[in-house]
Order: C-alpha cells, then structure tokens, then sequence
C-alpha cells in the first residue's frame, strides 16, 4: 500500500515553525548532519519539498534534531551541501507557501480569500488555477529530477521530516499503451508499466500522479519517471480502474485524435488494428510563399498622399518553411515534433495506423545548419523582407545545394515566380590603350544576361529582373554595393562597357577585393604576386624585434619542431607569448610557403591575434573562422596560412575540420581544454595535424589533471592514459602531497615546457606595456546596443533635419552615455536585463589568471554602476578587495590604500576613474585594467600612474578592454583624431562633446 498522509492545513504551513518543536531546534554544522528533504501535501498547491538538516548521531544514523534549510541559511551547512543542494533550495524555496503568495497574490489578499478565488469549484478563477498549477508542476518536476541521488522521505502529520523514506528510482520505467478492438466495435484501452522488464503494479495501489506535464508516479514507496517524458494526465484515469471502454460511436474520433497521436510518441501494442511501421530517407524543403504587401497607395490617396513603388516592393515579405519530405510525406518542422507521424486509413472496418518514422537528428541537423548559415527558424517558419530573404538565398544557395535542400515556391492567387536558382556575376577587365574593356556576364540559372541590362536597375535601386521565362530575379543586394560605382563611371558601347583610364582605382579596388578578374601590364601583375623568402634566424617579414627572452621561446619552438615535438609555453601573461608565437608561424611560412597552421582560442582573443598579426607578420594570410555565418567549407583554408578560430567553433565543426591537414595547430589559452571529458577538449584531439603547440600562463589552475589534458594534446601518450595519471600522479600529489611524484611529473614535462615569470625577465622588459583587450558582444547585449544606438541616432539626425542640433547637446550626450554602459554590461541601465555580458566575462576571465599568479591589479572604471557589478561578483566569490569612488570619505581612502599595499591577501583594488587618478601611490599593483576608455586619454594616464610611479619595481602592464563593434572603438580613434584638443582644453565629458562635430557623432552611431 503506498504511503497516505493527511493533507497538512494552509494554517498549518503558515505557522510550521511555532507547532512544530523539533523543526525549530538547530543542529550543530560543527558535528557530522545530512541534508534530507521531505516532501508534505498542501490543500491548495499540491506536493511540496522541504530541505532539512538532520543531525547524525554516533552511529551515523539521522536523528531527531533537525531544521529547516533554506536559502539564508543554507551557506551555514556548506560542508554537507553540494551545487545540486544549493540549486535544490532555490527551487523549493520557490515552491513554499509564503513565496508563491508574494509572485501571484498581487492584490495583498487574505490567505484563505486568495486561495478560495482561485481554487473555489464554481467561482474559481480558472485561467490563474491552469497559469499556477503549471508553475507549480514546472517546479516539482524540476526539483524531483534533481532528487534522483538525494534522501528523500514523506513528512509525517506531526510535522517529522523523516517519517516515511521514499525510493528514487534512476532509470526510467518504460509505458506501453495497449488496445484492444473487439468483434462489436468496442475498444479496450489500458497502459503496462515496466521497469527493468518487470511489470509496475500500479492500479488499485493507492498511486498518485505528482506531476502532469511529466509524469513522476508515486507508487507503494518508489518514486518512478518515465521514457519519452510520458505526461500524468495519460496515466491518472487507470490509478484505480483496468481499462477504458471506447464505445463504437466514438470510434472514428478517438482513432484520429488520441490514439494516432500515441502511436506517434509511444510504445502502443494493438489488437484489432494494424499499426504499420515506414522509414524513408528524408529530403530537406526549403519552400517561399510571398505575402502581399499591404496596399499602401490607396491608403494614402485617401490623405490626399503619393506612395512610391519602391515602398510596396521593400514592404513585401517572403515566408521561409521547412519541410520534411518522407517519400510520399512531407511534414513541417517542429521543435516539439513525434519521432514519428502517423497517417490513419479505415478501409471498410477495417483501420490501418501508417507510423512513418522521422530522423529528428537529421532534421535538427539542417535547422540548426540553416541557423548557422544566418536563417533563424522557429516553430517552422521564418517570415523576412524580401530583399533580406532573397540576399541570403544568393549567398547561400550553393550551401543549400551541397545540403540537398530543396527550394521551391508555394505560388498563390497573383503573386510572382520567382527565381530561385544559383546566380552569379563574371567581370572581366582588360586594359585597353586608352581606356579599359569591361566584359560582364551574369548568371541566373541557365540563363546568361549582359551586366548592361541590369545597370539601370542597379542605379534606381531597384531590385527585380524579369527573366526569359517569366521568372522574376532578385538582384543581390550586394551587387549595388560592390558594382554601383563602376557601373556609374563606366559608358556603355554596344552590349559591352568601357571605363576610362582616370578610373583605374576602381579597378584596383575590384581586382584586389576579387570582384573581378583584371588583365594589366606586367608591372601591375608584379605588384600582386607574393614572393617567398629563404629561411633566416628571424623571419625576414616579421616586422619587429624580439627581446632575448623571447627569441629564446622563438629557438626553443624551432628546435621542438625540428625534432617534431609538441610544446607548452607558458610565460607570464603580458611576456609576449603571442608574438613569440607569430614570428614562428611566419618563419615556418618562409621554409615552407604551403604551410598551413590552425590557432584555436577563446572568442574574444580573435580580434587580438588579429590586431598582432597585422603589426608583427602582415606577410601571412589569415582566415577569422568564427562567427555564426562562417563557410563551413575546408578548401578556403588552401588560400590561407593562419586559420584562426574558437574553441566553440571547433566543438561544433570538428566532424569536418578533422578530415584537414595542418602542419601546425596552436592552443592559446589552452587550460580551456583542462578537462579531458569535456566536449572541447575531446575535439580539438581529433584535429589532424603534423605538430602541436599550447600557449597559457596558466597551465595548472586546479588539479594536475589539467597538466595530463594539456599535455596530451601536444604529446600523445606522455603522461600515459588518464586513468594511469590520475593513480600515478594525480592522487599520490593532491592527496598524499607525494613529493617524489611531484618531481618526476615535472622532470617528465620539462623538456616540452618553456615557462618565465616576469621576475626573470625583468630587466629585459620595458616599464610600462600596454595592451588592448578587444571583447565580442553577447547575442543579447547586441541587440540592446542597437537599439539605443538606432533611437539616438534617428533622435539625432531628425535634430539636423529639423535645424536643432545645437540645442540637442544633452540628448547626444545621453546616448553616447547608455551607448557606452550597454558596451560594457546592459543591466548599468536596465536592471531587468537577464542576458550577459561579453566585456564582464572577459575580464573576468583576465582576473582570474592574474590572480591566479598571484599579483596584484587596479581596475578602473569611469562608472561607479559597472564597479558595482565586480563588487558583486568579488563578493559572491569570497573574495577581499579594496574599493574607492568619488563618496568615499578622505580617511578611508587613505585606509583603503594602506591596504592594498600592505596586505597580501587583497589583491584586486576597484575605483572609479576619476577618483582613483590623483594623488594615490598604490605600486603593489602590477596590473591595470581601464574597463571603459575615457574621452580624454590623460585621465586614463593619470590613473596609469597609479601604480607605473617612483617606487614601483616591476614592470606595470596596462590592459584596455574595449568592446568590438562598438562606440568604444571609436573613442580610441577620436582620441587620436583630437589629441591637440585634449591636451589644450577638454577636461570634462560635457566640454568634449560641445567640441564634436555633426559628422563625428555620426561617425560614432554608425
């Protein structure tokens, strides 16, 4: 019989700490206890859990001195909790009376009145019993899911948390549906529970339902869940019945509707009716429908108004929907779709259940390949501009090609056909003696069309072409970009173009950006060809020089690659590990011009490789293999020597990106791969390569088993398989502090890794060096930033319409203001923000290695809100810091600084930008961060100084952290631009902004 409580009270729960005596003792965390939860029955909300700490006694048995866990105090029994614990608390803390009140009792009633309003059997208020009975049940599923490896019990009447102990069952029982028609038309139905193949008894058992969107079944003392997420409300009718009667007359109904829909989804065994099983290859469809636009020209006729055409054809929408076809089949994509769809057939009585299977994966594959390649479908359709739609199927239609899409158009009542094929531009440029022959051809499909026929259309900016056939083509919208102004200068001659000498920088331009295929003098062709260089000490075009630190780690790279062993360099964050790194590649590229070398890194360093390669090795061709809209395609990498790239991309490209050669592939950042099970780490194994490489000033954050991954990656089987690491090494040195084992671990690894910290390279440094830390945007910080940078820049430029810029100052001022608090975290202006922030992780993640070596950094920020947000996050970690803004009193800035400079444990030292930049000596920093960059460059030097002053002995490292794509950047190139006028009277942001032209504020919303 399973366990039956009685229903504990809504005043019971109210005042659960005063009735019942035991829940208010406190156990000692100081003596041996155990989490348990509990789980009780509410009137009104149903099943609820409740955590508890239990004191154990001698015997390591619970007793009956117990409390109450909750989230304000369940950091006092951290000992005993793990993160499963800690996330366990929030959810039922969620769950409890007295919260659920606080998020739907909005009106502040009275408990009863609250509960009998919605629950009253006539007058209940139905849509928020069905809004709260599913918030509820969302919890308790999630809560019993974390359950599984918990204790977990029944609470008793008398309030005993460990009254009755419940069974979690982990593995999934399996529900099997069964129907069986009879001769006289009436069908059976009834499910069988199985559970490691023995049947469930559940009926007649006093079972209970606990959740319904999930089924989680309570039955005799076990808690059971199911495969393929059967939900309640299918198994509660047969908790005390055999079987359901389906009579005849609801036959056809039920066929179609419910049963059709389990043979979907589930198990069904049928008697009486044949269920019939299809598997067919599936066939992507890629099928357009335009919707009309909205006809704007009689709506405006009636204000007396003109509509242009062009409007009607940019208002025109193109509705993209996927489709499955299954031989004879086609279904649309659904993100909640069956393994399977069903087609149901009577053949005179008799009925025939087509089960055709679908290959969800292979369709998850396509939707998320079409995501990749920038078509966002959801629920099975995406609906564009037409001019957008169009775009994006001229630059993928050879991607979807290769895929096996299918690209068809559902044609409706007077809408167009259109052209859905491959097109394609040739432009062949020949000089001539006095001018050049332009000989342009374009493709669509089977069709070829002179350039010439399309320029008019190019330059009025309209889009359509009526093909031969009647089709209509779409013209890409990059081809007015890319071809308006040749198609503006050049004179047409017959069917043909010419362009006059004068213009041969567009043909450059064309040329270089190959847009066009050109045929010069000799001299011209010359200037294009790259030349390879004969092998000397340092690269001929490594445009720079090395300190003899670092041109050690440049021999130490030759020397491992000529033995043909893998290498870890792992100096100290600021010593030059990327450079070092460059002037390699570069020098293998001068041995060997094919030479092909991968570097994977976390996304954010991408726009620092770049930014260093194209200062040190401009030589060398590289390919930025990131992003959403990368050509998933490896012979582009023929054309490059540096693929540069992320660790995300290489977890989800590896499939492909394995079958490519490289000679070299370079890890930086490389304790991203720490762990061996991770699913980053197991790619960048699999990637083919002729030699190795790792860069990190960290290569042991936490464990040795960091070393191992680490290590294995660059020298297969150095430090053995894991499993023999982690009992040769790892438990011997983290467990039994093994000194020995310590030492050979280091002597096996030695030879292959090249590690200096900045104190024995100190001379050879400069006193100050200074870097930019460029950060990517997250998906939805973007997306806050443009739409503040679109509402100020409209705001602004109505204002020069409207002759009110120089009254529109303070809105200027406003914007760039948000513009550049979004740059670094959206939430300084909208505290319900809910997404992240790149700028925040990234320095983060900056502040984790440093601190990991120990040092010491200032970070500076001119915004006491972005501040905040680190203070938040130090805290949240436990960690000791010091921190100064402009509120702070004069004493305690002084006690502030005495501080840091004297307490070893405070390393990270926050202050604003204006506060911390005068009159402090704070050289027990070795770093600085500036978070945000400052209109005048001397206050961030001001603030430098800080620490880079008389009596600081190291070398100061400077990291300026600006967020790409953004105003940040274009107060880097501002500050540049007006440096005179920094430096001869702008001191504050409003003065700046009064000295900014039309044009430069422009320039710095576009």
């Amino acid at each position: 019989m399973a366990v039956k409580e009685p229903k504990r009270s809504v005043k019971l729960l109210k005042n659960i700490q005063k009735t019942i005596h035991f829940v208010s003792m406190k156990v000692s965390p100081t003596q041996p206890l155990q989490i348990v939860y509990s789980m009780l029955e509410h009137e009104y909300l149903g099943f609820l859990f409740e955590p508890f700490a239990v004191q154990l006694n001698s015997k390591n048995e619970l007793t009956m001195l117990v409390q109450s866990v909750s989230s304000k105090n369940i950091s006092e029994f951290s000992q005993y909790a793990n993160e499963v614990d800690y996330e366990l608390v929030k959810l039922t803390d969620a769950l409890q009376q007295d919260n659920i009140l606080r998020k739907f009792n909005l009106k502040k009633l009275p408990i009863y009145d609250f509960f009998l309003k919605i629950f009253d059997q006539e007058k209940g208020d139905k849509l928020m019993q069905e809004t709260l009975y599913n918030y509820l049940d969302n919890l308790r599923i999630q809560i019993l899911e974390l359950l599984l490896k918990k204790p977990v019990f029944v609470m008793g009447s008398d309030g005993n948390p460990i009254w009755h102990k419940i069974k979690m069952i982990e593995k999934k029982a399996k529900v099997h549906f069964h129907f069986i028609r009879h001769e006289d038309k009436t069908t059976n139905y009834f499910p069988i529970i199985r559970h490691d193949g023995e049947r469930v008894l559940f009926q007649h058992k006093n079972a209970r339902i606990l959740t319904d969107e999930v089924a989680w079944l309570w039955v005799e003392d076990a808690f059971y869940h199911f495969e393929k997420n059967v939900d309640g409300k299918k198994l509660k009718p047969f908790l005390n019945k055999n079987h359901i009667v389906i009579p005849q007359n609801l036959e056809e109904t039920y066929y179609h509707k419910f049963i059709a829909n389990l043979v979907a989804s589930f198990d069904v065994f049928a008697k009486g009716f044949e269920i019939k099983i299809e598997n067919h290859t599936a066939k992507p469809v890629l099928q357009i429908t335009e919707n009309s636009p909205s006809n704007q020209k009689e709506v405006a006729s009636l204000f007396g108004e003109t509509q242009e055409d062009e409007t009607n054809e940019n208002e025109a929408k193109i509705n993209f929907e996927l489709l499955f076809k299954y031989n004879d089949y086609t279904f649309r994509f659904d993100s909640f779709a069956s393994e399977a769809n069903v087609h149901v057939e009577k053949n005179g009585e008799s009925w025939l259940f087509k089960k055709i299977k679908r290959n969800l994966t292979f369709e998850r594959e396509k939707i998320n390949f079409l995501k990749d390649i920038g078509l966002e479908i959801r629920s099975g359709r995406v609906n564009l501009a037409k001019n957008i739609a169009f775009n994006w199927l001229h630059k993928n239609n050879k991607l979807l090609e290769n895929q096996s899409f299918i690209v068809s158009q559902k044609l409706e009542l007077n809408s167009k056909r259109y052209f859905l094929g491959s097109s394609s531009i040739s432009v062949n440029i020949e000089e001539k003696q006095d001018w050049f022959d332009i000989n342009a051809i374009i493709q669509f499909g089977e069709f070829e069309i002179p350039f010439i026929q399309l320029r008019e259309l190019i330059l009025t900016k309209k889009r359509e072409f009526a093909l031969p056939n009647g089709e209509i083509a779409v013209i890409p919208e990059e081809w007015f970009t890319q071809y308006i102004d040749l198609l503006h200068f050049a004179e047409p001659l017959d069917q043909e173009m010419v362009l006059k000498k004068h213009h041969i920088v567009l043909i450059q331009d064309l040329s270089d950006e190959g847009l066009a295929h050109s045929i010069m003098n000799k001299k011209l062709a010359g200037l294009r060809d790259f030349t390879s260089i004969q092998e000397v000490d340092l690269p001929k075009n490594f445009q720079g020089q090395l300190r003899p630190y670092q041109k050690a780690g440049y021999n130490w790279m030759h020397f491992l690659n000529e033995y043909r062993l893998g290498g870890c360099l792992a100096d100290d964050m600021g010593l030059g590990k990327t450079v070092q790194t460059l002037a390699f590649i570069q020098s293998l590229k001068e041995q060997n011009p094919s030479t092909k070398t991968l570097i994977v890194m976390p996304t954010s360093l991408t726009y620092n490789w770049l930014n260093e390669a194209e200062k040190f090795v401009p030589d060398l061709k590289i390919l930025a293999y990131v992003g959403t809209n990368r050509d998933k395609n490896t012979e582009q990498f023929e054309h490059y020597d540096v693929i540069l790239t992320s660790y995300g991309v290489i977890r989800i490209d590896i499939d492909f990106l394995k079958k490519f050669r490289f000679n070299y592939v370079i890890l930086d950042e490389s304790q991203s791969i720490k762990n061996p099970s991770s699913n980053v780490a197991k790619a960048v194994m699999q990637l083919n390569s002729g030699n190795r490489l790792i860069l990190t000033g960290t290569p042991l954050e936490n464990s040795t088993m960091d070393l191992w991954s680490q290590m294995t990656f660059i020298n297969l089987g150095l430090l053995g398989s894991q499993s023999y690491f982690k009992n040769e090494f790892q438990i011997p040195i983290e467990k039994n502090q093994d000194v020995a084992k310590t030492k050979r671990l280091f002597e096996l690894i030695k030879p292959f890794m090249m590690r200096r910290h900045k104190s024995q390279v100190a001379t050879e440094l400069p006193a100050k060096v200074e870097n930019i830390q460029y950060c990517n945007m997250t998906d939805a910080q973007e997306h806050e930033y443009e739409e503040t940078k679109s509402y100020f820049r409209n705001l602004i430029l109505n204002s020069i319409e409207n002759n009110t810029f120089a009254k529109s100052q303070i809105a200027v001022l406003q914007g760039l203001t948000k513009l550049r608090q979004i740059a670094n975290h959206p939430v300084m202006i909208d505290a319900n923000y809910e997404g992240d922030s790149g700028k925040f992780e990234d320095v983060l993640l900056k502040l984790e290695s440093i601190l990991e070596s120990g040092n010491k950094v200032l970070v500076f920020s001119q915004f006491v809100k972005h501040l905040a947000l680190f203070r938040q996050e130090l805290e949240n970690r436990g960690m000791v810091y010091c921190y100064l803004d402009g509120s702070t009193p004069a004493l305690e800035r002084q006690n502030e600084v005495n501080k840091f400079q004297n307490q070893k444990e405070i390393k990270v030292f926050l202050m604003s930008l204006k506060a911390g930049g005068l009159g402090l000596n704070l050289t027990a920093a070795e770093y600085v961060f500036l978070l945000d960059p400052w209109w005048n460059p001397a206050i961030e030097a001001q603030a430098v100084d800080r620490a880079h002053r008389i009596g600081q002995q190291n070398t100061v490292f400077i990291y300026k952290f600006i967020a790409k794509n953004t105003v940040e950047e274009k107060i880097l190139q501002l500050q540049n631009k007006k440096m005179r006028l920094f430096n001869e009277l702008i001191t504050e942001e409003e003065t700046f902004v009064k000295s900014l032209s039309k044009d430069d504020i422009l320039s710095l919303l576009d």
